[in-house]
């Protein structure tokens, strides 16, 4: 009989338990998590017809046929594709008159080859972001299967709505007269055009040969893994290449490629993505709503054949302006799109990085004039005046004129209520006391008498009764007149180091079940988001602000002044606090970067630099250049040649041609006189130097010291051998001495002879008999232990020694520090203030300068199917590709590359601005 046992009982539970668990785990039913996971290579299930912010067309063949279409749209399969299929067509001629390029070699597929290994940069990820302001999600893991059903962003009612006649008004009107920015170009040589075209048509065979790898491998996504052969998703999925590089194509007369694309981007879907919960709103704009109504304009915009261009760039404008559905109109900067969330009253966050805050004018002006829509320049409007507040205002931030790295921008202080109702309650305990006292005394009470207090700075949370928001401040039309670098001059320290970045924390107004908070809000503008140490520099994450400062001028008409008062107070404050010379071997060039500062008081009084050579910052030389020839300042263009050639020079110099993502180098004591001082570089590389002669001499002394211990030990060694063999003679008895010892016996036979006596009169072979233990009973004691003597003293690194060690392990060049992120990944800014400075002041000198950068970056860059970022520029043998083409290799570093060597009348400055992913924007006539 089958007998019920408990454990029986058990076992049942946990196997349906475990079948639960499984089933739950795949259950299509779950939503997706909240955290910003990205994912890579997903393709929807075959026979699903819905977007998912993907393309809904086929992928479309290279040479405009459908027929491999189901090919591209796997990159699984990509090595199935027949070798014909691959080759690349004449590029067509572009508009410009220029010659037709020969076409490029076609790319051999090899399906049997496995494609070469692709290193996972563990240690670059944790160094400086691939991005200008770290969104998540560009690295990601693994595949994503849909578990829920498509959800779409749906347009919802403000809860801050601006009354349509509150809106700030689009300027209008005849645009100002502008000093003319372009060089004015003489007519060139035959052979000095023949060299040109060359160079020309080497730039866009580069394009085509990237163009084509992402149209095989990555046709509607983000971005191409050129070594993987396979794609990534970090912005939506909503192809940002193919957008990205749309005008570049147009620009460089790849005609049939933009036709294509163009089809493409019609069927985008900017209202849903299953890549991530929330939208990288800085990206988003300056890539594909910059993209989109720079492809609208170069390709003849309302006169052209492309409408859909603003169709599309409308449809995303509409996503994007929920993000300024905020108290004080001030943007959430990642976006959290699903309709749960979006219905949900938000705040601009605490901790905005400045860049993503004020990188948003030029796209929603230009969409404003391109839609008469006053909508898109009032959002972008009220944060420009919420920053010229900041910039005004007496105290405002430690370093006058510019803005610290991360912004409070939520308009609440929320410490205000806080503060003030423990000064009332401190308040009422006074009065009670008082009270006391005076029932005690028999006095009537005569209330509170709060004390006088001291004023209290900036920074403290006492100082909170700020006025209202209001975006009126008086603008100071004045220049602001400083000294050229006063406060760069390098303290006699070692370089400070920069603070952590602060942690993304917003702070939603809403609870968990949608429901508002019960709180008080104090409203303030625009402040520090941090109460330690604040961060100040041309580099990431604030660089694009104050890029468009000037550009927003010229886009403008010159109709609105402020922009102009703007610039110029970041460059004065760039000359009075950043800018340094460094100290090269080559003592005949003058060059010159901006460094980093930071302030852990909110004042100016003590400021810690760091002198840094990045590649984000090197988009300076060119905003110097075209603002001082705007505005009238030809100083700062010749600063802005200055900074160019700074970053052409770090170029040359690292060993594989191109210049590092993060360094820091040796100041210069002065600006106008800077010898080069290997002594005071050495000095530099070791802090230590004081410590480690010190050491060296410690060093010495344990030597000494080892050495008296070893001729000591030797000479007790020497004694103990020679103490044995005396007093045995000493103790031997007479009759041994004479019978046994004697004269000194020859022969086998004697000495045989000898034995049997010694044997026979001291008993030795019965003692050999006894017992080992009886033996060492009987022993005498062993002799004390002798003197040991220790390994001998290593010597320590002598300061010229370990300098030589610290330049060889880090690569260094001369005048280098460190170099702390050895990677390229393919940025633009060095060749786009090159361009700059060429179409600025017309030195062809300009040109051979990025004709040698062009020809490092493809050399280390290049391979079968496109261009890949590289690990480290401090080798030049075995220079290791990171498996990454971001978008930007496409809309900015080869068309930076291609406007250098192409006519000048091709995107004028004198007719175009362009953001700050170099999309042209036409300027108003």
């Amino acid at each position: 009989m089958l007998r019920f046992r408990r454990y029986r009982l058990v076992f049942y539970g946990a196997v349906i338990s475990l079948i639960l668990f499984y089933h739950i785990s795949r259950s299509s039913d779950w939503g997706p998590s909240g955290s910003p996971t990205i994912y890579r290579g997903y393709e929807p299930p075959v026979g699903d017809d819905s977007s998912y912010g993907r393309l809904e067309a086929d992928t479309p063949s290279y040479n405009g046929k459908d027929e491999d279409a189901a090919k591209h749209n796997h990159p699984g399969q990509a090595t199935e594709v027949a070798p014909s299929s691959n080759a690349l067509p004449a590029v067509q001629p572009s508009t410009t008159g220029l010659e037709t390029a020969k076409p490029l070699v076609p790319i051999e597929e090899e399906a049997v080859e496995e494609p070469p290994p692709v290193e996972t940069d563990d240690e670059a990820e944790a160094e400086a972001s691939i991005h200008r302001v770290s969104p998540p999600g560009a690295f990601q893991e693994g595949n994503i299967e849909p578990s829920a059903p498509v959800v779409h962003w749906n347009k919802t009612p403000e809860h801050f709505p601006v009354p349509v006649e509150s809106l700030i008004q689009l300027p209008t009107g005849v645009p100002a007269a502008i000093p003319r920015i372009q060089y004015d170009f003489g007519p060139e040589t035959q052979t000095a055009r023949e060299a040109r075209e060359a160079r020309l048509f080497a730039v866009r065979d580069e394009m085509t040969r990237a163009w084509h790898g992402y149209r095989t491998y990555a046709w509607a996504h983000d971005e191409l893994a050129p070594l993987s052969k396979t794609f990534r998703d970090p912005f939506c999925g909503w192809a940002a290449s193919l957008v990205d590089a749309m005008d570049t194509l147009w620009i460089m007369g790849l005609r049939d490629d933009f036709d294509d694309a163009y089809e493409a981007v019609k069927k985008i879907d900017f209202t849903t993505t299953p890549y991530r919960p929330e939208i990288p709103v800085f990206e988003t704009i300056i890539r594909y709503l910059g993209g989109l109504i720079a492809a609208y304009d170069v390709s003849g915009g309302k006169a052209g054949s492309y409408p859909a261009l603003l169709d599309k760039a409308v449809e995303l404008a509409e996503v994007l302006m929920s993000v300024f559905d905020t108290p004080n109109r001030m943007p959430i900067l990642y976006y959290r799109w699903a309709p749960e969330s979006a219905s949900q009253a938000r705040m601009a966050d605490t901790a905005s990085g400045i860049a993503e805050l004020g990188s948003m004018t030029m796209e929603f002006t230009r969409l404003a004039q391109l839609t008469g829509q006053n909508k898109y320049y009032d959002a972008i409007a009220r944060i420009v005046n919420a920053l010229e507040e900041w910039q005004s205002r007496e105290g405002g931030t430690a370093v006058p004129g510019i803005f610290p790295e991360h912004v409070d921008a939520s308009g609440c202080n929320r410490t205000a209520a806080a503060v003030e109702q423990m000064q009332l309650e401190g308040a009422s305990r006074a009065a009670q006391s008082q009270a006391a006292e005076a029932q005690d005394l028999g006095e009537e009470p005569v209330g509170y008498q709060p004390l006088q207090t001291k004023p209290v700075s900036k920074k403290r949370a006492a100082d909170l009764v700020e006025p209202p928001l209001a975006y009126a401040a008086p603008v100071d039309t004045r220049s602001t007149v400083v000294d050229f670098a006063t406060a760069a001059v390098p303290i006699a320290t070692a370089p400070s180091i920069p603070p952590s970045p602060l942690k993304h924390r917003p702070i939603p107004p809403v609870q968990a079940n949608g429901e508002t908070f019960d709180w008080e809000c104090r409203p303030q503008n625009l402040t520090t988001a941090s109460y330690g140490s604040e961060s100040y520099s041309m580099g990431g994450s604030q660089d694009s602000t104050y890029e468009y400062f000037p550009k927003q001028y010229l886009l403008l008409g010159g109709l609105v002044p402020k922009y102009r008062t703007m610039h110029e107070k970041v460059v004065a404050a760039v000359k009075k606090y950043l800018l340094y010379r460094p100290m090269i071997e080559d003592e005949a060039r003058d060059i010159l970067f901006s460094a980093r500062v930071n302030s852990r008081d909110g004042t100016d009084n003590k400021l810690a630099y760091t002198y840094e050579v990045t590649h984000l910052t090197c988009f300076l030389g060119g905003m110097f250049a075209m603002g001082g020839r705007i505005f009238n300042h030809p100083e700062d263009v010749e600063i802005g040649a200055k900074l160019a050639d700074g970053c052409a020079w770090a170029y040359e110099v690292m060993p594989a041609g191109i210049m590092p993502e993060f360094s820091t180098i040796q100041p210069c004591a002065r600006m106008t006189d800077c010898p080069w001082n290997q002594t005071l570089w050495y000095d530099r590389l070791d802090p230590s130097k004081d410590w480690r002669a010190e050491q060296m001499a410690k060093y010495k002394d344990r030597l000494t010291q080892w050495e008296a211990d070893k001729a000591e030990i030797e000479a007790l060694e020497r004694e103990e051998f020679t103490a044995p063999a005396v007093a045995a003679e000493a103790a031997a008895p007479a009759d041994f001495t004479a019978s046994v010892v004697g004269k000194r016996d020859v022969g086998s036979a004697a000495v045989e002879q000898k034995a049997e006596a010694v044997e026979s009169d001291f008993g030795l072979s019965a003692m050999a008999e006894l017992d080992s233990t009886s033996t060492a009973a009987v022993s005498p004691p062993p002799p004390p232990p002798a003197k040991t003597l220790g390994p001998k003293p290593k010597p320590p690194l002598t300061h010229e020694e370990y300098v030589a060690e610290q330049i060889k392990r880090k690569h260094l060049q001369p005048g280098f520090d460190d170099v702390i992120d050895r990677r390229y990944i393919l940025r633009p800014e060095a060749i786009e203030s090159v361009w700059y400075m060429y179409r600025i002041t017309g030195d062809p000198a300009w040109q051979e300068k990025g004709w040698r950068m062009f020809k490092a970056v493809i050399k280390a860059t290049q391979n079968q199917v496109g261009h890949s970022a590289i690990n480290d520029v401090t080798v030049t043998d075995e220079i290791q590709q990171s498996d990454s083409m971001e978008s930007f290799w496409f809309s900015e570093t080869l068309k930076y590359f291609y406007l250098l060597f192409a006519p000048p009348d091709v995107v004028s400055l004198d007719d175009w601005v362009l953001n700050t992913e170099a999309h042209p924007f036409r300027r108003p006539t």
